[in-house]
């Protein structure tokens, strides 16, 4: 059963979330749990994240199959992050996100990063792997019981 493109996609979620970790940030921080030089090294999450989004994107672009959610894809992508991760776009941006939560060092602009995990499993994560079962059959399966969904 394909399912239709979502109106909101994940970099908008992403981009939402951040909003949001400003805003708990600076009106409710709750708790400073880290301060400067330390928050910086949020940083090395923020590029690591980076980096694995948009490596696995370029996976993606090099192998002409569907990038949005729920695309027709032509080619099961198993190398590079997705040896380690059936999901390294979505996991970059959880570690882009948990980076920058470091950086503003707050409870509170912690608080946003679960939320942003919960709607891309449930409105992305599962769907797209059954889509993905439907398209590869059996080798997405050995493929779905070998590799981690996220870590």
């Amino acid at each position: 059963m394909m399912e239709k493109n979502r109106k909101i996609t994940p970099p908008v979620y992403l981009m939402l979330i951040l909003a949001l970790m400003w805003l708990m940030n600076y009106c409710f921080p709750l708790y400073q749990y880290t301060h400067p030089p330390v928050a910086y090294s949020g940083i090395i999450f923020v590029f690591f994240g980076i980096a694995m989004a948009a490596i696995s994107t370029e996976m993606f672009k090099a192998a002409e199959t569907g990038l949005e959610p729920f695309d027709e894809v032509t080619t099961l992508i198993t190398g590079g992050f997705y040896r380690y991760t059936r999901n390294p776009q979505y996991l970059g941006m959880f570690l882009m996100l948990f980076g920058v939560a470091i950086l503003l060092g707050s409870v509170g602009s912690l608080l946003p990063v679960p939320a942003f995990v919960l709607v891309i499993r449930n409105n992305f994560v599962l769907g797209e792997e059954r889509f993905m079962e439907a398209s590869f059959g059996r080798h997405y399966l050995d493929y779905k019981s070998a590799v981690r969904r996220w870590f």
